[in-house]
């Protein structure tokens, strides 16, 4: 038996950061988002987000990588938003992603950060706010590629 700790901060937006998730997509995209990490014996300690991106705050097992776990979060949730809601066939998940590793002394902190997506975006675009994040995290980038 293996014994990890494993937190991530994940973010993505929709494809071209397009306002897809509207309110009654949202009540049941979260819960549904939660249900493929559940299947995949990954925890989804808090989920949120806004009308062009999401955060998870997810516990990966010893026996996932945070690529794979973002390959069948996206596309479970995808390929479900195009069967469960016809007139959402644009809908689309951008392909790059962000996972920002917390520890356990922070994840309170990071639980309730996403929990108030909503009031967080009052002030902040998504631009801004992942762009914070990877400072933050010291994550080096370029800007021209950032966006694509």
């Amino acid at each position: 038996m293996s014994y990890i700790s494993s937190y991530f901060h994940c973010v993505f937006s929709t494809k071209e950061r397009r306002p897809f998730i509207t309110e009654d997509l949202r009540g049941r995209l979260w819960p549904f988002l939660g249900g493929i990490a559940q299947q995949n014996k990954i925890k989804a300690l808090a989920i949120g987000g806004v009308a062009d991106h999401v955060h998870l705050l997810l516990s990966l097992p010893a026996t996932c990588s945070i690529a794979k776990a973002m390959q069948l979060i996206k596309g479970g949730s995808s390929k479900w938003v195009h069967e469960t809601f016809p007139e959402q066939r644009q809908f689309g998940w951008q392909e790059k992603y962000g996972a920002f590793s917390v520890s356990l002394s922070q994840l309170d902190s990071a639980k309730g950060y996403i929990d108030n997506q909503q009031e967080h975006h009052r002030k902040l675009s998504f631009q801004e706010e992942f762009v914070a994040l990877l400072k933050k995290h010291r994550i080096e980038y370029d800007e021209r590629y950032l966006w694509e």
